[in-house]
């Protein structure tokens, strides 16, 4: 299999699809830079109105794109040079979006070296939502009532998905450990939240101004994590202990999402998610053809290549969550008794 991914490396370079693609990120980032100005100035000229949690919708949209862009950054995909692809990366990822660069570095590392794997992958962890039977077992009280139901409440939770990434981030860049860029994080997170408080607080009455803020967080994490869990969850877990070579681990793992331009254009390219798994620093606009390629050494191979639409990939998100969360249940519950109750 590692002599086979080898071949299938070769003839992907040899295609051309490993170049990078500047004209297509220098169009992407004029686009997005406009659309962030056209609500800068949605905002200014609407003023005292209620029609600005409008703008605070595209806003948290606006802000997940350029999210999508700085996850490129810090894949390599996005410039030929890794520190200036590390410096536009943190820049839009710090001072734009408002999250640390170097926790998702980290966080997002240890993730593409061990998808789903137990133990190793973080996006697998507990944070609220149990992945594992071995964690929803663990859930008591409130927690366990949760996790039952945690696929039902995926998306609801999501709505505070967004504060969590700004806490999480903030949390990373306190800690006493080393941080590469630490301080330069922190000034622009500063910056970033100096400006977006100030002038919301300036403009808006208090408490449409605490409606804007709540708007767009909302829309920024559940577009975050709607994009991110189609990839994995309710795909393969791996074992703690086992081992798998390089192709298997990563194709056996990953979940493509199907609509081709409109798919990579909504997730950010995540919809050729087995391909960018694969290559991790191949550009957006080269996924869709090397998605043929890998489909057919798939093929070849008897390595299963997993597809779905985008409402299918959250329905096996929803059962998959629901199915986890059943381990929370008291084990000495009596399923007669319960039925009463209901009654």
């Amino acid at each position: 299999m590692t002599r086979s991914f080898t071949a299938l490396s070769r003839v992907v370079r040899e295609s051309g699809l490993l170049g990078r693609t500047r004209w297509f990120y220098a169009a992407l980032v004029t686009t997005l830079s406009l659309a962030l100005g056209g609500v800068i100035t949605g905002f200014i000229l609407l003023g005292d109105s209620w029609f600005q949690l409008l703008m605070a919708g595209a806003l948290g949209l606006i802000l997940t794109q350029f999210a999508f862009l700085a996850h490129e950054a810090s894949h390599r995909q996005v410039l030929e040079s890794g520190p200036a692809n590390d410096r536009v990366g943190r820049i839009l990822a710090a001072g734009v979006v408002g999250i640390s660069y170097s926790w998702w570095m980290t966080k997002h590392t240890r993730h593409h070296a061990n998808p789903n794997k137990i133990g190793k992958d973080p996006d697998i962890e507990w944070d609220t939502i149990s992945f594992t039977e071995t964690d929803a077992a663990k859930q008591k009280g409130l927690l366990a009532a949760i996790t039952r139901k945690q696929g039902y409440l995926f998306f609801p939770l999501l709505t505070l998905e967004g504060l969590n990434l700004h806490a999480r981030s903030l949390t990373t860049l306190m800690e006493r450990r080393p941080v590469k860029g630490r301080w330069i994080e922190l000034g622009l997170i500063a910056a970033h939240f100096t400006v977006y408080l100030g002038a919301i607080f300036w403009v808006l009455p208090l408490g449409m101004a605490f409606a804007f803020i709540g708007v767009q967080m909302a829309v920024f994490g559940v577009y975050m994590g709607a994009s991110f869990a189609p990839n994995h969850k309710g795909m393969a877990l791996i074992p703690a202990d086992s081992k798998l070579d390089f192709f298997s681990k990563q194709v056996l793992t990953s979940r493509n999402i199907s609509g081709g331009l409109w798919a990579s254009t909504l997730l950010g390219g995540l919809n050729y998610q087995v391909e960018h798994h694969l290559f991790p620093n191949m550009p957006r606009p080269h996924l869709a053809k090397a998605r043929e390629i890998v489909r057919e050494h798939c093929a070849t191979v008897g390595v299963p290549y997993t597809e779905t639409t985008l409402a299918q990939s959250y329905g096996i998100v929803i059962r998959y969550l629901n199915q986890v969360g059943l381990s929370a249940r008291d084990p000495f519950d009596c399923p007669m008794v319960n039925q009463f109750r209901r009654v």
